[in-house]
């Protein structure tokens, strides 16, 4: 298991490095599996790093993740820059880390800058009518991880004790920009789970029971770590399978495959984002 004893000292250690390699950025955007060709369509890669070469980074070990960080210049509607760090390898749960390993680079990005995170993701759908390839907005979440960042060291001083509130953990003001811009996408909360198994269907019953839209293994820690820090949270979800149940399987490749088709529309997704974003 990969175990950080001081995560804050490490994360600010990484993200002195980040800042020192590929420069300052305002925004870090996440990407969930088989996304790692949307930060070439988000915009110009003026830099990369890989992962691996972080203060208390791992190395992913899942397949559509590349393990790079990449620094992309994205050019906004209003003809503004945003300088955007791209982050493709997310370290999960299910692969044997700590909380504090899978939400180590969400904690240096926004150590080194990034006052917003943006956190995508493949997802179960639990609503037959979000079918495969929507993209939707996440509003709230279920951690049902049974593990939570802020458990271990106390946090340094900062912006938020330990028991940080949660209440508009999804930032509001950015999910209303993003839905004036674009009115066709749906709201959801995501559920997340530990994995690396896929759902029973009696657990995806029992999801849909406790309110859940979208399933899936990662992004409940992350938007916790960087909403603790101080950052703006927003989450997209893509929608690669339909829950257990209401298809007849579910395997990583078809996930995959999901994810590849729909890089156009999520990256289109992302700059409408981007866009909504207050300029400076």
């Amino acid at each position: 298991m990969h175990e950080a004893p001081d995560p804050y000292g490490s994360a600010a250690e990484a993200g002195r490095l980040l800042r020192e390699q590929l420069g300052d950025h305002r925004v870090a955007v996440v990407l969930g599996s088989g996304w790692a060709g949307v930060a070439r369509e988000l915009g110009e890669v003026v830099g990369e790093l890989a992962t691996s070469d972080l203060p208390g980074a791992a190395a992913p070990t899942v397949p559509g993740h590349d393990g790079r960080l990449r620094s992309v210049r994205v050019s906004r509607a209003d003809a503004r820059e945003i300088r955007t760090l791209v982050v493709a390898g997310r370290s999960h749960l299910y692969e044997g880390h700590d909380a504090a390993a899978v939400v180590h680079l969400v904690r240096a990005a926004v150590l080194s800058g990034c006052s917003t995170v943006v956190l995508t993701n493949a997802a179960g759908s639990l609503r037959p009518e979000v079918g495969i390839g929507s993209a939707v907005v996440i509003s709230d979440q279920l951690n049902l991880t049974g593990t939570d960042p802020m458990c271990g060291p106390p946090p340094p001083e900062g912006p938020s004790s330990r028991f940080t509130d949660l209440t508009n953990l999804y930032d509001r003001d950015l999910r209303a920009r993003l839905l004036e811009r674009r009115p066709d996408l749906p709201e959801g909360i995501y559920a997340g789970l530990r994995g690396g198994s896929f759902e029973t269907p009696a657990e995806i019953r029992m999801l849909r029971t406790m309110g859940a839209d979208l399933v899936g293994m990662s992004t409940v820690l992350e938007s916790i770590a960087a909403h603790h820090l101080g950052a703006r949270v927003a989450g997209i979800s893509l929608v690669t399978n339909l829950a257990a149940g209401l298809q007849d399987s579910v395997d990583h490749e078809e996930v995959l495959a999901a994810g590849h088709a729909a890089a156009g529309p999520l990256t289109a997704v992302l700059r409408d984002l981007l866009d909504v974003l207050d300029p400076g």
